[in-house]
């Protein structure tokens, strides 16, 4: 059965899946974080796709969680089903590269799940925030920790204790995004960023990936540890022959991701 709340498309090697709640701004029910989880766990399995870009529309990537879903819960009801932790840890487990093409609001769980990217491509008209506060609330999937690890304590905590927004270009300069485009330029820059990660060794996408992401979580000397091992690791791939020959000889690399 086709997913609900998602549009996923194809672009070769890229696969493009689009939040689809028009009606809420995106904002994220169970029903789209458990569709989301198995989307990004098919385009993971599949062999034909190396990159997955994320999406929502002009208006929103996603402003938020849904709020009429949560606002009668109780403590042991939200405890008891572990809200958000199944399709989150599911989404964050992606192995394949993934961008997160933000345009208009990313707010609250919006903006929690656009951190679960890899990195962020921003257009002109985006807002970045983590507003729960409020709603008497603080975020629940991640935001205290991603928002600070990318952009800071200061700013970070000046944030979640206001609820203020961000810009573009204050997410660019802060350190959240990546890059600005302009909007109508978005989805084919992300594209075009995806098509260049394809054509790379996926043995070494997948090397550099975990080494990025293990800084957050490795001491400096463990992490430079782990990334040399990584990098050792891969003079045992022909894709790094192949590599570094074309070099030598002038000419594109062919990877086969062996």
């Amino acid at each position: 059965m086709p997913p609900v709340t998602l549009k996923i498309d194809r672009h070769g090697p890229v696969t493009l899946i689009r939040l689809d709640r028009p009606k809420a701004l995106n904002a994220l029910n169970a029903e789209l974080l458990r569709e989301l989880a198995e989307a990004l766990g098919e385009a993971d399995r599949d062999p034909t796709v190396r990159v997955i870009v994320l999406t929502g529309s002009d208006r929103a990537f996603a402003a938020g969680a849904d709020i009429r879903e949560m606002a009668g819960m109780t403590y042991p009801e939200i405890f008891r089903i572990n809200l958000y932790a199944d399709d989150t840890g599911r989404i964050r487990a992606t192995r394949k590269p993934l961008i997160a093409a933000v345009a208009g609001y990313c707010l609250g769980g919006g903006c929690e799940l656009a951190m679960m990217a890899d990195f962020i491509i921003a257009a002109d008209t985006a807002r970045f925030g983590q507003p729960e506060i409020t709603l008497g609330v603080i975020p629940g999937m991640g935001g205290t920790q991603r928002l600070t690890r990318l952009i800071g304590r200061a700013k970070s905590m000046e944030m979640h204790l206001t609820g203020r927004l961000m810009d573009a270009a204050e997410a660019e300069r802060a350190g959240l995004v990546a890059r600005v485009v302009p909007a109508a330029e978005l989805i084919a820059d992300a594209l075009g960023t995806a098509e260049a990660i394809a054509q790379k060794s996926q043995i070494a996408v997948f090397a550099a990936k975990e080494a990025v992401h293990q800084a957050d979580e490795m001491s400096l000397s463990a992490g430079v540890l782990n990334e040399r091992r990584l990098f050792q690791s891969l003079f045992g791939t022909e894709d790094q022959k192949e590599g570094m020959n074309a070099f030598l000889e002038k000419r594109p690399p062919v990877y086969r991701d062996r």
